[in-house]
């Protein structure tokens, strides 16, 4: 393959990525869905003219974490704190913490049930179908608008936080004793007390730097403390959505002193600018993962009758546990969010990031790919059913 077919090729993902972004805005079909579909039918292409191509799952995992990474601070971006909001952050948290919890005790049974394997095997392999994925949910929150999506973006992210620690805790701890739990308190902590100071020093240096090129400055050193918290088991995310949050509402804190030293003349414009920095990195980033996720799947394992069979009922889990959740404790769903239970990037990451030790054959890649396919037409059909259900309801008034 020459130089200017891979420029070709890489340059035609993006415009296709670009127009999918088009149809999914009248349609409310995923982009994320249309990727995957694009990936799989590279892949055919690729195998019917018998084409050699590179191990592109040796790059997966590291183009999903800078994708979460800069999707979740994105999102962060958008969302403007206010005393009356507290509420609605506490019940996307309550709802992502409960969710999670009930998700993974049922998807552990389902797969102990299916398996037979030993049940913290099956509680290490039932968390990466258990959390909402951040990288489509909130992009999908788009037609929501208001405080419906603001809790879209807090539930999710909060959903990959509360998963990747629960994830690490698991790996880490085979055996639970005492020393577990005070070691889980501890890291916790320390991330709290890293993203806090992190955040400062971060705004601070944004405030420093007169270089024409700081953006990238900044997202690099967020990656690199990310990648270095993670390393150490420690749940980073936290830093990238706080950080987020502290950029977008800093001008809210009336300190004398805090207004002096942090608030510059072009910080309005300078935040303005990394949003849609980090913004357009996403696409760019979301737009090859997904593709090559779907180009990486062995499309030919879905015809195992038992692999769809089990596949749907984890889907049915998903769901039917979210339904009951936000009907029994969140009064202001408006049917909606049922729906928006993506599982996707973060879903992969932690997938691959399992031992191979602690990995179950039966519960293997296309299992994986079968929920994620599944969440994300689950998704499209739900929403697109409750549009019509509005309009044939705005019709008949």
């Amino acid at each position: 393959m020459t130089t200017y077919t891979t420029l070709i090729i890489l340059s035609g993902l993006v415009i296709f990525s670009y127009l999918f972004d088009l149809v999914a805005s009248k349609t409310k079909l995923p982009s994320v869905l249309l990727l995957l579909i694009l990936g799989i039918g590279l892949r055919l292409l690729v195998d019917e003219l018998h084409l050699h191509t590179f191990d592109f799952l040796k790059i997966l995992p590291a183009l999903g974490t800078v994708g979460l990474i800069l999707i979740v601070f994105e999102g962060a971006l958008e969302l403007k704190y206010e005393r009356d909001k507290n509420k609605l952050i506490k019940g996307a948290f309550l709802s992502a913490l409960f969710i999670l919890i009930a998700t993974v005790s049922v998807i552990t049974f389902i797969i102990y049930k299916i398996t037979g394997q030993d049940l913290y095997i099956c509680f290490t392999n039932a968390i990466p179908f258990s959390v909402i994925s951040s990288a489509i949910a909130i992009p999908s929150a788009a037609v929501l608008g208001g405080k419906r999506k603001e809790f879209i973006i807090y539930e999710s992210s909060f959903s990959d936080i509360l998963g990747i620690i629960l994830f690490n805790f698991a790996v880490s701890n085979p055996h639970l004793s005492i020393s577990s739990f005070t070691g889980l308190a501890l890291s916790t902590s320390l991330i709290i007390v890293l993203s806090a100071i992190s955040c400062i020093l971060l705004m601070y240096l944004m405030g420093k730097l007169s270089h024409h090129i700081k953006f990238f400055l900044i997202i690099s050193i967020l990656i690199l403390i990310y990648a270095i918290g993670q390393s150490y088991h420690l749940s980073s995310l936290v830093l990238i959505l706080s950080f987020g949050l502290f950029l977008n509402n800093a001008d809210a804190i009336e300190h004398a002193y805090f207004r002096s030293i942090f608030i510059y003349k072009n910080l309005s414009n300078d935040l303005s600018q990394l949003h849609q920095l980090s913004a357009e990195s996403a696409f760019i980033i979301r737009t090859f993962f997904f593709v090559i996720f779907g180009f990486t799947m062995n499309i030919k394992a879905l015809n195992d009758g038992i692999v769809i069979a089990n596949g749907l009922i984890i889907l049915l889990t998903i769901f039917a546990l979210r339904f009951t959740y936000l009907k029994l404790f969140r009064k202001e769903n408006s049917g909606n969010e049922i729906f928006i239970a993506p599982r996707g990037l973060i879903s992969i990451l932690l997938y691959f990031n399992l031992p191979n030790a602690l990995k179950i054959p039966q519960v293997g890649t296309s299992f994986l790919f079968m929920v994620v396919l599944g969440s994300s037409l689950i998704m499209s059909i739900g929403l697109l059913a409750s549009k019509r259900n509005k309009k044939a309801a705005l019709t008949s008034l």
